[in-house]
């Protein structure tokens, strides 16, 4: 699967080409670019913790959604706190304001419901988006380094077999823009959460620094975690931007810490 960016409405974004030749679905990969929020948000900031205006951040949402395809504004959003927890999103839990509470805590979200875009948060974690086109059922997780250690990955994949009867050959997964090997360096506490997870497949992804650090290739992990989940390696999509790279197009929180904006990724049934 080929993932690329794209520019649509004055919105900059990206987007899985196999998920849009399957047709049936709105998804994409936010940037920073294309809104209208100022400062340390410019401008296409989708979070609303961020001390932004939310009025900006409305606007926000209704130019990403636009730009990928959302004709609904009716959503449901991730509340993170970097477990392998996801939630089935039922008409309960959605709503049209991103400003309305959250009721749930969840790293992973799946639904068959149309017109509900599912939304998680990222800013260097990597953000994942599932699309079962048989069964029509979507899903989103965010898998930072602790997600990935605890497998949201193949968490949400199971998820939707459970549910829905999703079949894991049938599901197409695209790993968005997220920090890098080239710039993911951790002391030993990471590689020893993954080793402990994972055992030695995951050693592929760790690298030993001159300087005693590691480098870890967190892309790598999640999409292995994808693969030993029954996804088919021809349906996986990596995103191969670093987020910490390119600051131009992206917010990195190893860079700036809190003082930024966040970027989002989308997808919902039509």
């Amino acid at each position: 699967m080929t993932i690329t960016q794209k520019q649509h409405q004055g919105v900059t974004f990206f987007a899985s080409q196999e998920m849009e030749q399957a047709g049936g679905v709105a998804h994409g990969f936010s940037t920073r670019l294309g809104g209208v929020s100022g400062g340390m948000w410019a401008s296409l900031n989708l979070g609303v913790s961020r001390g932004d205006d939310p009025d900006h951040v409305r606007e926000n949402y209704r130019r990403f959604f636009a730009a990928i395809g959302a004709q609904s504004p009716t959503m449901a959003m991730s509340n993170q706190i970097h477990e392998n927890h996801v939630r089935v999103i039922t008409k309960a839990d959605t709503k049209q304001d991103p400003y309305e509470k959250v009721s749930y805590e969840a790293d992973g979200l799946v639904t068959d419901l149309p017109g509900v875009t599912l939304v998680i948060f990222s800013a260097d974690c990597l953000p994942i988006l599932y699309y079962d086109p048989v069964r029509q059922v979507v899903g989103a997780a965010h898998a930072g380094w602790r997600g990935a250690a605890a497998d949201i990955a193949g968490a949400v994949v199971r998820k939707m077999e459970e549910v829905y009867g999703s079949q894991p050959q049938d599901i197409l997964a695209a790993i968005g823009p997220g920090i890098g090997p080239c710039c993911f360096e951790t002391h030993e506490d990471v590689p020893n959460a993954m080793m402990a997870a994972f055992s030695t497949p995951v050693l592929q992804y760790l690298h030993i620094q001159e300087n005693g650090k590691y480098s870890v290739d967190l892309k790598g992990i999640n999409q292995m975690r994808l693969e030993k989940a029954g996804v088919l390696p021809e349906h996986i999509g990596v995103c191969d931007v670093c987020t910490s790279c390119n600051q131009d197009l992206f917010w990195s929180h190893r860079c700036v810490g809190n003082n930024r904006g966040s970027m989002a990724a989308a997808i919902g049934l039509k």
